[in-house]
């Protein structure tokens, strides 16, 4: 079975190579270097750069049966060089260096390797936290090719077990598609379009006022047309776009392209390819899509225009950031070139008929009009609010809108509408806003709430300053209730005998759980928290004896109101 496996395997790299030729990529990559991370037949549940709400997907997930339990073995030689656990995220994370500049990453896992798992246990000990990061010296724990380094499981947030596999470059951390490392997977499909959307930009920035077309698209295996087979009449600046998926050989899941091209009669105007991307650029997804569309509706179009202030990497060339301007009263034809890592091409044309554009009309006195600019320090200011974004923060200049709204219930400030939601924002806005009342101690358990709860929150000069991350409406709140601790296993006189395991639940109404400890006789102990089911976890070990012992938690919210559960039981 191995040998016919190993043959398997040598098949579908030859039929990738012969493929990945015609690929767009800035530079080859060692193939035979890295093996897969488990011995099962290649098949993915999610693929390089697909497309999620906030991120392009960074790594591909290998399919484990719906089951945990496989081996995770090391990619090629090289040492632990991180571990990590997160509440929620990758959950149990492995990252190996290599001596050829590469690192592969290994999330989701069930459980790590002894001499992982102990390293792991010690830190956190040495810590008091469970949801640790840490680097290990370089050549502490070596490990071979195909060794086992974990076992895999569905740790973190995740929908079912699988293993996700990263490879990043050492130095910069940016994230690599492993398949042009020739771990690929079976692909004989095309990519299937099925809507071209086109945007009359007019010389204005995008938004969701642009105005716009989707058009329904028909085809198979490779070959698409417009379903209404017409000739497109358009005037001016135009951006186009196309809503698009992929699936493999392998499985029947969805994914996204690799390389998307526009040409203008046979002559490329825009290049987007997913080669590799770092994870400070990957929420910039959403200056690449059609942000407001995705907002309404949660489809995903994808533009085929740069916005003027979006800096992924993945655009290897474009002409005039894609944006074609219909002058010249003819007939042009505009072509779509869409692969999959694969090279499996799908191909989509359609006539337009350029027209010129009818006189500018008669100037039109507007009223006062607050326009922020994607590569300036933007500020607005108001007597109850006050906002500030940095440069680098906004994908396009952005006609800016702000309204005052009636005071919530249990608010400590009327509602401010910051512009609205269906404007996308690259990192995180600096935000002020007055209470309508002095609040005295209760400074400093206020929050700035309302479409998303802000980021440290603060009382300072008269105002709540925060950081936000969405345009919407905020508001002041103050949080001065605590956790709740719910016990699920335990009560005070417990008998745990013959318990494995404490079990607690814990909520907080307001700004979370921030930190949380377990003691057993006045001895921190490991608690871990289970991102799925919500349980938080104490498992015995021999340091307990058997006798009577005193169980504490303590649970604290992100304003330090803090709640505690004691209870007295025997082993």
């Amino acid at each position: 079975m191995n040998k016919l496996f190993a043959t398997l395997l040598l098949i579908i790299c030859h039929q990738y190579s012969l493929h990945a030729q015609a690929l767009i990529q800035s530079k080859p990559y060692p193939k035979g270097y890295f093996r897969y991370p488990l011995d099962l037949p290649p098949s993915t549940a999610g693929g390089f750069g697909e497309i999620r709400p906030n991120h392009f997907h960074s790594g591909l997930d290998f399919r484990t049966n719906q089951r945990s339990g496989y081996p995770v073995y090391a990619a090629a030689d090289g040492y632990i060089s991180r571990l990590r656990v997160q509440f929620g995220g990758g959950g149990n994370i492995v990252y190996v260096d290599h001596p050829n500049g590469y690192t592969t990453v290994y999330m989701h896992n069930q459980s790590f390797a002894p001499q992982l798992a102990k390293a792991l246990k010690d830190y956190q000990y040495k810590t008091q936290k469970f949801d640790v990061d840490f680097n290990l010296p370089p050549n502490q724990i070596k490990v071979g090719k195909g060794d086992v380094i974990a076992i895999s499981g569905q740790s973190g947030a995740v929908a079912g077990p699988h293993v996700h596999f990263e490879i990043r470059d050492t130095k910069t951390e940016q994230t690599i598609n492993p398949q042009l490392f020739g771990l690929t997977i079976p692909d004989q499909i095309a990519p299937a379009i099925s809507t071209m959307a086109v945007y009359e930009l007019d010389g204005k920035p995008f938004s969701e006022n642009t105005v716009h077309q989707f058009l329904p698209v028909s085809g198979a295996e490779g070959n698409y047309h417009l379903t209404q087979a017409k000739v497109l009449t358009l005037t001016g600046a135009v951006g186009f776009g196309l809503s698009v998926i992929d699936q493999n050989s392998a499985s029947a899941n969805r994914y996204g392209i690799y390389s998307l091209e526009l040409k203008l009669d046979g002559v490329t105007v825009y290049t987007f390819a997913l080669e590799r991307f770092g994870f400070d650029q990957t929420k910039a997804i959403n200056g690449y899509i059609d942000y407001p569309t995705f907002a309404t509706t949660g489809r995903f179009i994808q533009k085929c225009f740069i916005p003027p202030g979006n800096k992924l990497p993945l655009y290897p060339q474009a002409i005039d950031r894609g944006i074609i301007n219909f002058i010249d009263d003819a007939m042009h034809t505009v072509e779509y070139v869409v692969k999959d890592v694969a090279g499996n091409t799908s191909t989509l044309s359609a006539r337009v008929q350029s027209k010129s554009p009818p006189p500018p009309p008669a100037a039109i006195i507007k009223g006062p009009e607050t326009i922020m600019h994607y590569d300036n320090r933007n500020e607005f200011n108001m007597e109850k609010v006050k906002i500030a974004i940095m440069p680098g923060n906004l994908y396009d200049d952005v006609d800016f809108r702000y309204a005052l709204l009636p005071k919530k219930p249990g608010a400590y400030s009327e509602t401010h509408r910051i512009h609205n939601r269906l404007t996308p924002i690259h990192d995180k806005f600096d935000i002020w806003i007055k209470p309508d009342v002095n609040l005295g101690p209760l400074g400093n358990k206020a929050v700035i709430t309302g479409a998303g709860l802000c980021d440290s929150s603060y009382y300072d000069n008269g105002y709540v300053k925060a950081r936000a991350r969405v345009f919407g409406e905020y508001y002041i709140r103050v949080d001065t209730v605590p956790p709740v601790i719910t016990p699920v296993n335990i009560r005070k006189g417990s008998n745990l005998g013959k318990t494995k395991k404490i079990f607690f639940r814990m909520s907080d109404n307001l700004t979370g759980i921030k930190n949380y400890n377990g003691r057993i006789d006045g001895k921190w102990v490991l608690m871990e928290w289970d991102y799925k089911s919500k349980l938080l976890s104490y498992t015995f070990d021999d340091g307990v004896s058997d006798g009577k012992h005193t169980f504490e938690l303590s649970v604290g919210d992100g304003k330090n109101n803090v709640s505690t559960f004691t209870a007295e039981f025997t082993r």
